[in-house]
């Protein structure tokens, strides 16, 4: 594989230029870091993701995790890392300051998530769990569970994971047959089986924090029975140390496409001992924090390893010389090949758009959480699904298209290319697949309101036309006609989804996946107008000409399809 270079410029560009995020800053640090201090942050965790996490990245791809005798060993490499990226502080940089963490927003938070990703998706997996139960924890738990759990998973001494699915009960959680039995000291009994469970054992730290989702008896059936526990894999002492082993056993490995570096266990539960986290019967409440969380960093990870994946073939293509290269002199590499350059510039322009969207939906998330604007709070609402599904599958194809850049040296598992396309392909997939964020997009986020937060949306894309059409250049007239063309296109699809969700939800439904990648285009086409409005007024800027190149591939080649989406979504369901 080559070398990663994590995109610091590219985020200090975007926080800059293109989202307020010295606001963003101010409001949830009292303005105690500014943005030069998240450039550096940033560069460090560049620095440890390319020095230290992704030369292991295909270590741990070939070597994988092992079970043996109920012991779980990580990769080579492995251990020493983790304790590289715990002792800097990492697990806590975006947890909340009262948890103990570095309070970063997720406008910065986010942006390390990717770098690690894509320096070693496997990695990154682990904490990336842990962050979530702390929020779990934090929101939820009493204070007597705060205290003995939240110091060592936010320093990272202690991992956390998330269990929800069973061999029956997959999305549909109301299938959940693990039960929890109260006992006279005030924890319970945990007892079932769990599948699918991230990082669920390893040797990483001397203690992991199970949280469980479990049906106690004469519980109400379906979610509104459900209650979350933590079940930790060693008891803790009265004075917070690991004790005596839980009744929490590894059954087995789950042997899978990706992501081998990622320990994903089946787990059984034999009257284990745990303790209620939250109110009783409401711990789906309480958990879907963890999975909200969750979906916003699963979108990262996706986007991570599509950069890590472009920055490879674009190595790859700019040594490679195969074949006479049209109008090119002689020895031209193959990334002067029209068809190769297509490829690259459509990898690095969706990549752009991605990246520069996850940074504003960060910014949405920061800004309501802080109680800035309810508007924020609605547009984040509305948007996780479309981050969530439209980057994951976006890159697929990115990580599918570096491979073809690779030709038949990309088929070949020792260029690492494969092991891009196998490890995001779960990304599609897990905490809610792209069905169900549509789902979530149609039937919560648009049908229930009548439209009016998407209208609220497509407001908000359109306000940037004028300044656009201000501009006496050739791309900003061509990005405002193609946006401009986008947004009626999306107003038809939402009006046609609307009409569909009051006389044949089916068809709503049907057609549910294309209006979030629809909408994902749009909002990818937005950002880019925006990036192209910064990048114009600094005409000597490097990084000018590039990404008004991109901006107008972008409009041709991706914003294009917004239109023949619509079409698919009118469609409805054809039986």
């Amino acid at each position: 594989m080559g070398e990663y270079k994590a995109p610091v410029e590219e985020y200090d560009f975007l926080l800059r230029h293109v989202i307020d995020a010295q606001h963003i800053l101010d409001v949830t640090t009292d303005g105690e870091v500014d943005l030069d201090d998240v450039r550096e942050v940033l560069g460090h965790a560049g620095t440890l993701a390319s020095e230290v996490l992704a030369p292991l990245n295909a270590v741990g791809d070939r070597a994988g995790t092992t079970l043996t005798e109920g012991r779980v060993t990580t990769a080579p490499g492995f251990t020493e890392a983790y304790k590289a990226f715990a002792g800097g502080g990492w697990v806590g940089i975006g947890l909340p300051r009262h948890a103990g963490g570095e309070g970063m927003p997720a406008v910065v938070s986010n942006a390390a998530t990717e770098i690690w990703c894509a320096a070693n998706m496997a990695f990154a997996l682990g904490p990336g769990m842990t962050i979530g139960a702390v929020h779990a924890i934090f929101n939820a738990a009493d204070e007597k569970i705060k205290q003995v759990y939240l110091p060592p998973l936010v320093s990272g001494q202690w991992t956390g994971t998330m269990n929800l699915t069973e061999p029956q009960a997959g999305t549909d959680l109301a299938g959940i047959r693990t039960t929890a039995r109260p006992r006279p000291d005030g924890s319970w009994a945990v007892k079932g089986q769990k599948i699918f469970i991230t990082w669920g054992d390893h040797d990483l730290t001397e203690n992991i924090a199970h949280l469980v989702l479990a049906r106690t008896e004469g519980a109400p059936e379906g979610l509104g029975g459900l209650s979350l526990f933590v079940v930790p894999k060693y008891i803790p002492r009265p004075d917070g140390t690991p004790g005596e082993r839980n009744a929490v056993h590894t059954v087995s490995l789950e042997h899978k496409l990706g992501i081998h570096a990622s320990p994903t266990c089946v787990l059984d539960y034999e009257d284990a001992t745990g303790w209620l986290v939250g109110t009783l019967h409401r711990g789906l409440e309480a958990m879907f924090v963890m999975m909200n969380h969750a979906r916003v960093a699963v979108a990262a990870q996706a986007l991570g390893v599509a950069d890590r994946a472009f920055q490879q073939a674009e190595a790859y293509a700019a040594e490679r010389v195969q074949g006479g290269v049209v109008e090119r002199p002689a020895s031209t590499p193959i990334a002067e090949h029209p068809d190769v350059r297509r490829l690259l510039l459509s990898m690095r322009s969706g990549i752009s758009a991605m990246r520069a969207l996850q940074v504003q939906v960060a910014g949405w998330l920061d800004l309501g959480r802080a109680g800035e604007s309810a508007e924020e709070h609605r547009f984040a609402e509305f948007f996780v699904p479309v981050l969530k599904g439209w980057l994951t599958e976006t890159s697929v194809q990115i990580t599918s298209d570096a491979l073809q850049v690779h030709g038949g040296s990309g088929f070949i598992e020792e260029t690492g290319a494969t092991q891009h396309l196998r490890d995001v392909r779960i990304t599609p997939i897990y905490e809610g697949t792209t069905a169900i964020q549509a789902n979530d997009l149609v039937r919560r986020k648009v049908a229930r309101d009548g439209g009016a937060t998407a209208e609220a949306a497509y407001t908000l894309v359109a306000s940037c036309l004028p300044a656009l059409r201000s501009h006496d250049h050739p791309v900003a007239e061509r990005t405002a006609y193609r946006l401009e063309r986008a947004l009626a296109a999306g107003r038809q699809a939402t009006a046609a989804l609307l009409h569909q969700s009051r006389e044949n939800p089916r068809d709503a439904l049907a057609g549910g996946v294309p209006y979030l990648l629809q909408w994902g285009l749009l909002a990818g086409g937005w950002m880019h107008a925006r990036i192209l409005l910064a990048a114009l007024e600094a005409p000597e800027h490097p990084s000018t000409a590039r990404r008004i190149l991109d901006a107008d591939f972008y409009g041709a080649h991706h914003l294009s399809r917004v239109p023949q989406l619509t079409e698919v979504i009118a469609a409805g369901e054809i039986v």
